[in-house]
């Protein structure tokens, strides 16, 4: 399987991974497994969605996605070594072009959902750890099971997002290797221009979609 499918996977995974009540500390298997089925069962549900409405989509994701993902843990992640030469500013404009990007890219997962099912491991930690591994598989109609792994972070409102594992590839790595050629050849400010510049052409898609 090429890296692109494999992107394409884990970003298709990440949308299982947004509902919470951050006043409500769970477990991190149970939030997963609370949240996954609430997304998919409202992908299913809404007509407006499974009909492929941008607009509908991108609300899902916004309301139900991002804000409980670490998009600053991640980007950092993915920047690697660069994100401490990078200026505070940097750091800011990057995680939002990074949240960006992958906003308009749950958003097309999010219109995929169909029947899929998802199957729940045994989580093996210790209750006072802060960092988890939760793994999952996704159950097709059709194919063998999507293998699927979030990483999970314990912070003040909750368990958090970082990272996911689609076959073996972790999401972070898999941008880790695409930054850093960016960076290498025109810096921090040539990464942040070509996440915002591939972020324009998504929106202006999606606002084609949409009419």
């Amino acid at each position: 399987m090429n890296i692109f499918k494999k992107l394409s996977l884990a970003l298709i995974a990440l949308t299982f991974a947004g509902y919470a009540a951050a006043q409500d500390v769970e477990a991190p298997d149970v939030l997963i497994k609370r949240i996954s089925e609430d997304v998919m069962a409202t992908a299913k549900a809404d007509k407006a969605i499974q009909s492929g409405d941008s607009r509908r989509i991108q609300q899902l994701v916004d309301e139900k996605i991002l804000p409980y993902v670490d998009f600053q843990r991640m980007t950092a992640l993915a920047a690697g070594r660069y994100w401490r030469d990078a200026t505070p500013d940097q750091q800011k404009q990057l995680t939002t072009e990074f949240r960006s990007l992958l906003m308009y890219t749950y958003s097309g997962a999010i219109a995929q959902i169909r029947d899929q099912k998802l199957e729940y491991r045994p989580l093996r930690a210790s209750p006072s750890d802060t960092e988890v591994i939760v793994n999952t598989q996704v159950l097709q109609p059709r194919g063998e099971p999507i293998q699927l792994s979030y990483r999970l972070a314990k912070s003040p409102a909750g368990w958090k997002i970082y990272d996911v594992n689609v076959l073996g590839a972790w999401l972070v790595e898999t941008y880790k290797g695409s930054f850093a050629a960016e960076i290498s050849k025109s810096g921090i400010d040539g990464l942040i221009k070509t996440l915002s510049d591939k972020n324009k052409k998504l929106a202006g898609s999606m606002a084609k979609t949409a009419k």
